[in-house]
């Protein structure tokens, strides 16, 4: 018999978009409702490497942006609708363990992590999975076409010159967008970060919902210039894309996808059974085809275009003064610029 995980979307009522895996075997003994917001893309690999360790586990995603998922995860913390969060900014996940969201658990093998992507308190809850860092997506043809040099720093992009010819997502929306912004409050500082934002705010054509978009916009030549993540523009790059990656001479933030098991989950064995997968060999490897940086040392591949030294120009992130502030930057964030976000969907 034919065994199916489902893709779902969020919403009032989710609804199963396609059985995106199908193994040889026994009816599922048990089923797991997965919120993610990883690349719809990526998570039939992930499904379908977990089923061949736990053929009796039927993965049920829930996916969307950062934000979305954030949200409705807090807003269900009285009534938690979801086993587990399998892929979602760490950020997220450190505001939601003050908040009591998280079962207790240490995954087999999280010893073996990079001690930035495990949770090193007595009582951990969440583990860390890959990286990811921004970048800025350049597309040579269109920057030549309309007379644009190429920016070498984040201070070149609020120049007068590159006025509509920049997107970038909305950090209310996207993990993206929102170590964008907390990384410039951080590296700039609040006052000057604010003000940095305030003059990029005049040259940004749109804010998008989807951290990725910007820069595929760039490849596609809907935009001159998308502020991205470095793995996104190398891949497109890669594809045969006219793009130039820029990383930023004042340096770039970064911020990693983590998991958990959501508190009050009646499936809890099942759900310690993907925590262990998830912090595995096997699973960095698939992290590894989406993401140059893993949680695991020594099992990151060399990325083709990926820009070379690039943790020297990673930025030292406080994700907990990231999480502790999230609301209210958010809050200034849309007062002051979500004029310009596009619809959501």
């Amino acid at each position: 018999m034919k065994k199916a995980f489902s893709t779902k979307l969020l919403g009032g009522v989710a609804t199963t978009l396609a059985a995106i895996g199908f193994l040889t075997g026994s009816v599922s003994a048990e089923d797991l409702t997965v919120y993610t917001a990883v690349e719809a893309e990526d998570l039939k690999r992930y499904a379908a490497a977990f089923n061949e360790v736990h053929p009796d586990i039927t993965v049920n995603w829930v996916r969307d942006s950062t934000g979305v998922v954030t949200a409705k995860l807090l807003a269900e913390k009285d009534n938690p609708q979801a086993d587990v969060v399998w892929g979602l900014a760490g950020s997220s996940l450190l505001l939601m363990k003050k908040e009591d969201m998280f079962e207790t658990y240490a995954p087999a093998g999280v010893d073996q992590l990079d001690s930035r992507f495990r949770d090193n308190s007595d009582t951990p809850v969440w583990a860390g999975m890959d990286a990811w860092v921004a970048a800025v997506c350049v597309n040579t043809v269109e920057a030549e076409a309309n007379n644009l040099p190429m920016p070498t720093s984040w201070a070149d992009l609020t120049k007068p010159e590159y006025k509509g010819h920049v997107a970038m997502p909305n950090p209310g929306s996207s993990g993206t967008g929102f170590l964008d912004v907390a990384s410039w409050l951080q590296m700039f500082g609040e006052e000057d970060g604010w003000a940095f934002m305030d003059d990029l705010h005049e040259n940004i054509s749109h804010y998008t919902h989807s951290g990725s978009k910007p820069c595929k916009q760039a490849a596609a030549g809907e935009v001159s210039i998308g502020i991205s993540f470095a793995f996104r523009a190398a891949k497109s790059k890669n594809q045969g894309a006219p793009l130039e990656i820029v990383m930023p001479s004042e340096g770039v933030g970064w911020e990693m996808e983590a998991a958990a098991i959501v508190k009050g989950t009646k499936k809890l064995d099942a759900a310690k059974k993907l925590m262990d997968f998830i912090v595995s060999k096997p699973a960095m490897e698939h992290y590894n085809q989406g993401y140059a940086v893993v949680a695991m040392p020594g099992v990151s591949k060399p990325i083709e275009n990926y820009p070379a030294n690039i943790t020297d120009s990673m930025i030292a992130m406080d994700f907990e003064w990231s999480a502790n502030n999230r609301d209210a930057i958010l809050a200034e964030w849309t007062d002051r610029y979500d004029s310009k976000s596009e619809p959501k969907n």
